[in-house]
């Protein structure tokens, strides 16, 4: 390593990064949906059209479910809809031939929340960050 250095990545890097290893990953573990990575993203607006909740997941490669982000407005929290949205994108996952979703939370977001819908931790992270766990749930569909 005589004239190699560490750079900040641009965009097209970032991105060369994530294809390479994706090809790395097909080459190892065929994929078994297409296309490899489908979006499933769903908001639930108030009257005036403003997003007052919304779910980002993602079904990849395998037919696995990731849930990034859950998220219900404070002022909103307690009526159902994070509820909603998770049945939706369950839903989905299954039309999808899913066989399983994993997401992560930290203790002082939904872990209880999560659990009460049938997800299961099989991980934690604690001091993450410092004097909180973060917590990793799946949830089996078949």
């Amino acid at each position: 390593m005589n004239s190699e250095k560490i750079t900040v990545s641009t965009l097209e890097e970032y991105d060369f990064v994530d294809d390479m290893i994706i090809e790395y990953n097909h080459e190892q573990v065929p994929f078994t949906q297409d296309p490899p990575f489908i979006h499933v993203n769903r908001v639930i607006k108030n009257e005036d059209g403003e997003v007052i909740a919304g779910i980002n997941s993602i079904i990849y490669c395998w037919n696995c479910m990731a849930i990034d982000v859950l998220w219900v407005e404070e002022k909103h929290r307690k009526k159902g809809y994070g509820e909603k949205l998770l049945h939706e994108v369950e839903k989905i996952a299954v039309e999808h031939g899913c066989g399983l979703i994993q997401l992560d939370t930290f203790d002082f977001q939904s872990k209880d929340f999560y659990l009460k819908n049938g997800y299961v931790v099989f991980g934690a992270l604690e001091d993450c960050p410092t004097g909180h766990t973060r917590y990793y749930l799946k949830k089996n569909l078949g």
